[in-house]
């Protein structure tokens, strides 16, 4: 079986951790090239990956030699670009997510894939790779609770990093809530509400942290949504359904259990790539093993530009303080 090469675009903190997991988990895979504006940045990166190239040209890396697939995971703004000369070569691409920085822009890659009549688009919204939430969805999918009427939601961080911006809120932390409820419930966002407290005291000023955000779905069921990036205790991501017949939970604490000095405690993880550690594995196996076949292995381009959709409605909502609808284009035939 000859070993899928790829290009990692964006040596960040994802990329870099993307890079790495890939030499440590997806069997058939390795890292071909890294790019990233920070020449410095991507040869810290390639250099401890086995003749890996540091470049700092998106194109030149999709384009180096030996590169059969593309992890792209440099800033949101760069995202749209990269996917293109992905797909002008005919190359699965994994997108971290957003797909584009607005809907606009999600819609065009949509549009170009539909041009190449095939997908090879997968964004990597990692929840639908994780234990817990396929145990939900399977569950839902089987009518183990009757029809769901409510997902109640919670998605906390410890602190928010000094780039953060309020409309980041809902596109960058709020967003993988979308996806996961359009996925475990099989149905459209159609309108967005979202509420604000008192800022807490922890955040920085102007974030407005935290938020409530609160979905419509296509199916009359009612999504809502806690988003606190400056909590202060730890990452906490929590998803109970509640459904005619029944109800079910995850993200309850599976850590071992202390009792000293008169206190029982467990610990909280501090970080999404902890809590979520099987989970970016499991999608890179996937995803290496479906980009060798020429294919995708999960979340396609449809399903990020209907999550840039109702992230473009939530930030509206923010900004006037009333409910709006969502609206998305006819899904392509491609999608269906």
């Amino acid at each position: 079986m000859s070993t899928l090469g790829i290009a990692v675009i964006g040596a960040g903190r994802m990329g870099a951790d993307h890079a790495r997991r890939i030499g440590r988990t997806a069997g058939g895979a390795r890292v071909v090239a890294v790019a990233d504006p920070d020449a410095g940045r991507a040869k810290e990166v390639a250099a401890g990956l086995d003749g890996a190239y540091a470049l700092t040209d998106p194109a030149a890396a999709v384009a180096a030699p030996g590169v059969g697939a593309v992890l792209i995971a440099s800033p949101a703004a760069a995202h749209e670009e990269a996917v293109g000369y992905a797909l002008e070569r005919g190359l699965p691409v994994l997108c971290e997510k957003p797909l584009a920085p607005d809907a606009a822009g999600a819609l065009r890659v949509v549009e170009a894939e539909q041009r190449l009549g095939r997908r090879l688009v997968q964004v990597g919204f990692m929840r639908r790779h994780d234990a817990e939430y396929g145990l939900l969805k399977e569950l839902l999918d089987a009518g183990g609770i009757g029809r769901p009427l409510f997902l109640h939601c919670r998605h906390r961080n410890a602190s928010s990093p000094p780039f953060f911006t309020a409309d980041m809120l809902l596109g960058d932390s709020a967003v993988h809530e979308v996806d996961a409820a359009r996925w475990l419930l099989g149905q459209e966002v159609t309108a967005v509400s979202v509420f604000a407290p008192a800022p807490s005291s922890l955040a920085p000023e102007g974030l407005g942290d935290p938020r409530f955000v609160l979905m419509e779905t296509s199916g009359g069921a009612l999504v809502d949504v806690e988003v606190f990036v400056n909590c202060g205790f730890g990452y906490e991501v929590r998803c109970e359904a509640v459904g005619e017949s029944g109800s079910a939970s995850l993200g309850e604490p599976q850590a071992v259990e202390v009792r000293r000095a008169g206190l029982r405690a467990q610990a909280v993880p501090q970080d999404f790539t902890v809590r979520f550690a099987d989970a970016y594995d499991r999608q890179l196996r996937r995803w290496v093993a479906a980009a060798a076949r020429g294919g995708v292995a999960g979340p396609d381009a449809w399903d990020g530009y209907a999550a840039a959709a109702v992230c473009e409605a939530a930030v509206a909502s923010a900004r006037s303080g009333v409910r709006t609808a969502v609206e998305l284009v006819e899904r392509p035939p491609l999608y269906r």
